[in-house]
């Protein structure tokens, strides 16, 4: 039985939790759904003129819909009626699971989007909230069906994988899972958690301080390990696991290790002093800015505002048109003292450090993502892809796709 304070509250507490939910006539455009920013830089067609209903279809009776589209979005819906007129209840967009940005870049390039929408594309996802299939609003979300339709015998449709409904189970009768399968989860995890924490070492080596909300949107617990029964000690042991990576990385990315220990030993006191379990994720964050930091300062360090702001240009936007006299006419001076001012201080031409650079981006899109050569190379900012190998070769004396070869090889001995 429809009632609407119960449906305001529903709203609501979806709401607060950063998950977007809506009711429509099946006459609404479709596009009162769908995210005009994101339908604009993936350049998707226009759809005013597609109803919500034409889109959707005929819903059942009593029938919770769940479906995930080939933007790795997921969405629930069902049809109501109120005083004899249908509505929809649609919940979404949100997320199943993490992606990653390798995930990302490689549904941008599946879905056409322009190379230069990306940072655009991971905006827009780090916005999205995270809800695992077990997540409280899902238990939520059912109660409010059964008093809707008032049983709890309805039905779940999941689009996703099948177009046959399937009644919701019983109270134990859930799925059983072997041994194997066990491990097999516990592999998915840990990989996800390798993953995660390779992506914040890459970021901090580089001092991408604005991959923060980014790298950290979809953080949660499964992310670290659980290796003793006290979540105090856990958050510790992760967060001192943490402060060594990132250590690490930094070190990586040219900071000297005399910067590091005061830095390192600093978050080491902190992080034995925590309260609270759930204090660790801010201490976190707060130790990935840190370290960042560290690295724009002292790789940087000795650089003219010049040529610093000529480093920040080429590695905000590899794929952009990166030229000597762009860069010069970015910042009214000439190509002539530009080069001279770089190379004196960097050691390198301007065309050889953003060679370098872009090398060393395809390197690593090339080891964590499944992108097509030619798409790499349009991020990397080559639109030639023969040209692309050429220039890979010279430098690590393998192909592209000898190098991805190689890599994958590396990784399964």
């Amino acid at each position: 039985m429809f009632d609407a304070n119960e449906l305001r509250f529903l709203c609501e507490v979806f709401e607060k939790c950063r998950v977007q939910v809506s009711v429509h006539s099946p006459d609404d455009p479709i596009s009162n759904v769908a995210n005009e920013q994101f339908r604009t830089f993936l350049t998707l067609p226009q759809t005013d003129s597609v109803t919500i209903g034409e889109f959707i279809g005929e819903l059942a009776p009593q029938t919770l819909y769940k479906t995930t589209n080939r933007f790795s979005l997921c969405y629930n819906y069902l049809s109501f009626n109120v005083e004899g007129e249908t509505r929809i209840l649609i919940v979404g967009p949100y997320l199943s699971a993490p992606l990653s940005s390798s995930d990302i870049l490689e549904i941008a390039e599946k879905n056409g989007a322009p190379i230069g929408s990306i940072k655009y594309v991971n905006e827009f996802y780090a916005g999205i909230q995270v809800l695992p299939p077990d997540d409280h609003l899902f238990i939520f979300l059912g109660a409010f069906c059964e008093h809707l339709w008032g049983t709890n015998n309805y039905s779940v449709a999941d689009l996703t994988e099948t177009q046959e409904a399937a009644l919701i189970p019983e109270a134990g009768e859930g799925e059983k899972r072997d041994d194997f399968d066990s491990v097999l989860i516990n592999m998915k995890l840990m990989e996800k958690r390798y993953r995660f924490e390779n992506e914040i070492m890459d970021a901090v080596a580089q001092g991408q301080i604005h991959k923060e909300a980014q790298l950290f949107s979809a953080f949660s617990e499964q992310h670290f390990e659980k290796r003793v029964a006290d979540p105090l000690r856990n958050a510790k042991n992760y967060s001192i696991i943490m402060n060594t990576l990132l250590r690490k990385a930094a070190e990586k990315g040219g900071v000297h290790p005399m910067h590091l220990d005061n830095l390192s030993s600093s978050f080491a006191v902190r992080i034995e002093s925590l309260a609270s379990h759930t204090d660790h994720f801010e201490l976190m964050l707060e130790m990935f800015r840190a370290y960042c930091r560290l690295v724009r300062k002292h790789t940087m360090q000795g650089l003219s505002p010049i040529v610093r702001k000529t480093v920040l240009m080429i590695e905000s936007d590899l794929s952009a048109n990166l030229t000597l006299a762009t860069l010069a006419e970015a910042q009214n001076v000439s190509s002539g003292y530009l080069a001279t001012i770089f190379k004196k201080e960097t050691e390198k031409t301007v065309s050889e450090y953003i060679r370098k650079k872009r090398i060393k981006q395809a390197k690593h899109l090339l080891a964590t993502t499944h992108l097509q050569v030619q798409t790499i190379a349009l991020h990397c900012g080559i639109m030639d892809v023969q040209y692309f190998t050429k220039i890979f070769k010279k430098e690590t004396g393998k192909t592209p796709k000898e190098y991805r070869e190689y890599i994958t090889q590396t990784q399964n001995i």
